[in-house]
Parts: C-alpha cells; structure tokens; sequence
C-alpha cells in the first residue's frame, strides 16, 4: 500500500463525509423536516415517493422521511452512548489490568475470556428479554455489557507494551506516581488504536441496535430504523420502499465506519502504512 502515514486516502475521506451526512441528518433533520414521525395518514397507506411524501409512507400512512430523520437520530444516541460507556470502562479496566499485572490482570483477563465465549447477541437478547421495563436505558446497558472487552484487550496490550519503555520508567525512578504515570504518560500513547477500535465499534452497535429492533427488542418506537426494515420485509412483495430505505441507510453508515476505521488505523500507525 502506498502512500504515507500522515495522509487521508480517498476512501476515508468518502467515510468521513457519509458520517458528516448521518450526523448531520440526526442533528438537523428533525429541525428541517417539519412532519411528526407518527402523524398518520390514513389516506395514503404504502405509499410510493411523492412530492407530498419523499420517501414514501409506511403501513400506517406516516411519512418515511420523517421517520428515517428521527431513527438516524436514535441510532446515533444509542451507539455514542453505548461506545462512550464500552471506551471509558474498557479502557480504564485494560489500562489498570495491564499495569498492575498478577493476579488482577488474571482476574481481568478471565473474566473478559468468559465473556468473549458467550455469543455477544445472545446476551444482548437476553438483558432486554428479561428487563421489567425494556427502554433505551435499558438498551444501552445491554449493548455495553460485553461490548467493552474488546476496548480492555487493546488497552491491556497497549499498556503491556508501553509500560516498559524508557520515559515510562524515567518517571517512575523519579518517583512519579501509578496514577500520575497511566495519566500522564500512558494513557496518551495509548490511544490511537482505541480511537480506531471505537470507530469499528459505533458500526458494530448500529449492527446490532437494528437487529434487536428488527426482532422488535428495541426501543418501542415505530421508527427506528430495525423497525422500519422489519415492516418493509413484511410488505416486501407489496412495495421495495419500506425495505430499501433503512437497508441502505444502515449499510452506507456501517461502510462510512469502516473507511473510516481503516484509513484511521493506516494513519496513526506508520509500521502499517508502509506495508
């Protein structure tokens, strides 16, 4: 692969405006887009794209467009929040285990191992299965229940790898502290590939955020973008509307992430952009 690590390759720049796009529609579209998800039009149930409706309507006559604006929304909540949680635990759990070493480190790396073994979507399923009261609250912690391991692996081997090099134990022989060191001198260095794994993480949340919600565990709402693909297969021989706009709107952000991820991860490694 050619090219330095100090340079965009035109793919991540693709990415990058695909995200500008999402965000930009999850902040502003519902500002611009003056229709209520739910209002209904009884009139015009499955509609194709009109100039009255852009996108089409649903099965209950409500506007797709806006619908498609407030879901983006949505996902974007849920999956920063649910990266937010998995980056700062994973991180601050890695970080620790890999410095301290022994028997926390077992501990830490035993626990993460049992996890790992269990299928992730399964426990997903199972924490909003069994919730009393399943809502987005609730959606998140189940997404971040074992979507932090994979940050604390890639701080663990970070750390293990940091920890031994020359301004790390200059400061220890000048008797910096362990928080003062993971602060100060290991934590900086070792966040690169932990904004690279958060980045493949947000597409992996919009994945499976869908998926409960195609199965109708996720949040009780009728736009979420799951939802809207989970009636457009339904009416799938009927209208390809319903269907094509969600399934296309989550595979260009999913895309968007990866470009994303990759031309990061060239970017902040050098050893891999020379390859």
């Amino acid at each position: 692969m050619r090219g330095t690590a100090r340079s965009l390759g035109v793919g991540t720049w693709v990415g990058l405006g695909l995200l500008g796009m999402f965000f930009g529609l999850a902040l502003l579209g519902p500002v611009l887009v003056s229709q209520s998800p739910t209002a209904q039009d009884l009139d015009h149930l499955l509609q194709g794209p009109s100039r009255a409706h852009w996108l089409g309507t649903d099965e209950n006559g409500c506007d797709l467009l806006a619908q498609m604006v407030h879901g983006a929304r949505l996902a974007a909540l849920v999956s920063l929040s649910v990266v937010g949680l998995c980056l700062v635990f994973g991180t601050l759990v890695g970080t620790v285990a890999g410095y301290a070493g022994g028997v926390v480190d077992e501990v830490v790396m035993r626990i993460i191992d049992v996890l790992l073994a269990f299928p992730g979507i399964l426990l997903n399923l199972t924490i909003v299965a069994v919730a009393r009261r399943p809502g987005l609250g609730i959606l998140v912690l189940a997404l971040a229940a074992n979507g932090w391991v994979g940050y604390a692996r890639v701080a663990r081997g970070q750390v293990l790898a940091v920890r031994e090099r020359e301004f790390v134990l200059a400061a220890r022989l000048l008797g910096a502290g362990p928080g003062r060191i993971l602060l100060r001198h290991v934590l900086p260095n070792i966040l690169p590939p932990l904004i690279v794994q958060a980045t493949f993480g947000f597409a992996g949340v919009v994945l499976v955020e869908a998926s409960l919600s195609f199965l109708g565990l996720g949040p009780p709402l009728p736009y979420t973008w799951g939802a809207l693909l989970a009636q457009g297969t339904a009416y799938f021989w009927r209208t390809q509307h319903l269907l094509v706009a969600p399934g296309l709107a989550i595979a260009l952000l999913v895309l968007a992430c990866n470009l994303v991820g990759d031309g990061l991860r060239d970017h902040l490694d050098p050893r891999r952009a020379r390859l």
